[in-house]
């Protein structure tokens, strides 16, 4: 299976059946995220334990790309560090923004099905969300929506 049929079914698949769905009570940091111009919209909730996170949950609406990143992410920072965290935000934004950017699927799973968002320069901002709202969640930042616009 190429990459290109790995997005589209990953895609697919999370934003039909998107994992970690809702919203989570209490968190220890959740954050908003909105983009005025295509309407997606979401809260990314997080509970820690200790620098880890021991949960992550969103909900929200918003195009296919833009729930599938962000069930996909949800699956991807449990159990995690912050820094680690801060690490795959890096690598995944590089994956979505940076032409040459390769896909390391061993250290990405199944979020390097995001490089087929790539094609569609204006669907970044859809796939981008909710990892720039996850970090303002972490980053403890003011109640005031993240917006990708």
């Amino acid at each position: 299976m190429d990459l290109k049929d790995l997005y589209r079914d990953v895609i697919v698949d999370h934003n039909r059946n998107p994992r970690n769905f809702g919203a989570l009570h209490p968190a220890d940091a959740q954050a908003d995220g909105h983009n005025p111009l295509c309407g997606d919209r979401l809260t990314v909730y997080v509970k820690l334990d200790g620098d880890r996170i021991a949960d992550a949950k969103f909900d929200g609406a918003g195009c296919a790309i833009s729930v599938a990143s962000a069930s996909l992410l949800t699956e991807a920072i449990k159990g995690k560090s912050r820094t680690a965290v801060k690490e795959l935000f890096n690598q995944v934004h590089a994956l979505l923004t940076q032409q040459d950017a390769q896909a390391d699927t061993a250290r990405l799973g199944k979020l390097a099905a995001l490089s087929g968002v790539r094609e569609f320069p204006a669907r970044v901002k859809c796939a981008s969300l909710c990892w720039h709202t996850l970090n303002a969640a972490l980053d403890n930042a003011p109640a005031a929506p993240v917006s990708t616009e």
